[in-house]
């Protein structure tokens, strides 16, 4: 099975199911994605400690990626209209928040590279005025 069929038939709702189940998917990635971002644009300040920075930022980006794709093929692939119970109102409401989540997640990217940017800074300062 190609990924283009596994993406159809999980916005079609999947084997069992109804026709918003494409849709809920698509909704539960993008708010998977988002929070994933807000850790990661917390976490350079060191208010919470969830790993890497850098790598939650990245997953934010990609999962809210996924999410957006996923309910842009179960608007491309529902029948009927808003509704109707195709799940046709919460794949509109997936797709920005997925891009809300890139957002985010972008964000977080651009923070932690500046703090790194200034640890490293910070880190051969120390290392002149101990040779000096």
């Amino acid at each position: 099975m190609s990924a283009t069929d596994v993406l159809t038939v999980a916005a079609e709702g999947g084997v069992v199911g109804d026709g918003r189940t494409g849709a809920n998917l698509a909704l539960g990635v993008g708010l998977i994605a988002v929070a994933i971002g807000c850790l990661a644009l917390a976490r350079p300040g060191g208010r919470i400690s969830l790993g890497n920075a850098r790598t939650a930022a990245m997953s934010a980006m990609a999962a809210g990626l996924f999410g957006a794709a996923l309910a842009a093929l179960h608007l491309a692939t529902s029948s009927g209209g808003p509704g109707t119970g195709n799940g046709m109102v919460g794949a509109v409401v997936a797709i920005p928040l997925g891009l809300i989540a890139m957002v985010i997640g972008w964000r977080a990217l651009a923070r932690s590279r500046r703090v790194e940017r200034t640890a490293d800074r910070f880190d051969r300062e120390r290392e002149f005025e101990s040779t000096s």
